[in-house]
């Protein structure tokens, strides 16, 4: 479960797209085509601590599939 190769290349994808998704929605529409107006460390940090959510949150909340393992495993 944790310590798989598939849960953490699924936690590393999750926390790529919500950095993405952090850094876009801080740099805004309206200053997309000026890229020397924008702060460009405030978006690097933001991204950052949202791709650091994302993997706390795969660790803390598993995903449906993660759960039915960890039943399956507890009747065994």
């Amino acid at each position: 479960m944790l310590m798989t190769v598939d849960f953490w290349k699924s936690a590393g994808e999750a926390a790529i797209k919500a950095a993405a998704a952090a850094a876009l929605g801080v740099i805004g529409a309206d200053q997309f085509l000026s890229a020397l107006t924008i702060d460009w460390a405030a978006v690097g940090g933001i991204a950052l601590l949202a791709g650091i959510v994302s993997i706390l949150t795969s660790v803390a909340v598993p995903t449906p599939e993660v759960r039915a393992v960890r039943r399956m495993a507890k009747r065994q």
